[in-house]
């Protein structure tokens, strides 16, 4: 059975940490597309966060990084969703690709794992 990432993040504080997380690449480029915005605001309404819940987030971003979950799964479904907001734009931004790679590496992904996941990716946004 494939577990949706509503299943995997099951709690209010996984849910932040993960919109922190894809918010993190979201602003890494200093700029938020038409197209960013609206996935962050998909995934904020999907995860059931209220502006209050993600405010603080926003307010704080430039001080904060990465949170890394616990659970292997989450920290796939999370890397997906992280490459899915850096080629959001269609472009793959340093900074972005930087903070990927990062995040990849912290939970003991290779820079060809993230390479593959963001050809993946890019592949399904150019048909």
């Amino acid at each position: 059975m494939k577990q949706s990432l509503e299943d995997v993040l099951d709690t209010r504080q996984k849910k932040l940490a993960f919109f922190q997380n894809v918010m993190l690449i979201a602003a890494a480029d200093k700029y938020l597309d038409q197209g960013e915005g609206d996935l962050l605001l998909f995934i904020g309404n999907k995860l059931e966060l209220t502006p209050d819940d993600v405010s603080p987030i926003i307010d704080n971003l430039p001080v904060l990084s990465f949170i890394i979950p616990d659970d292997g799964l989450q920290k796939t479904l999370e890397l997906q969703a992280l490459v899915q907001m850096m080629t959001q734009d269609g472009q793959v931004h340093d900074k972005e690709y930087i903070l990927c790679l990062d995040y990849a590496n912290r939970i003991g992904y290779s820079k060809e794992i993230l390479d593959d996941m963001i050809d993946q990716f890019t592949n399904v946004h150019q048909r």
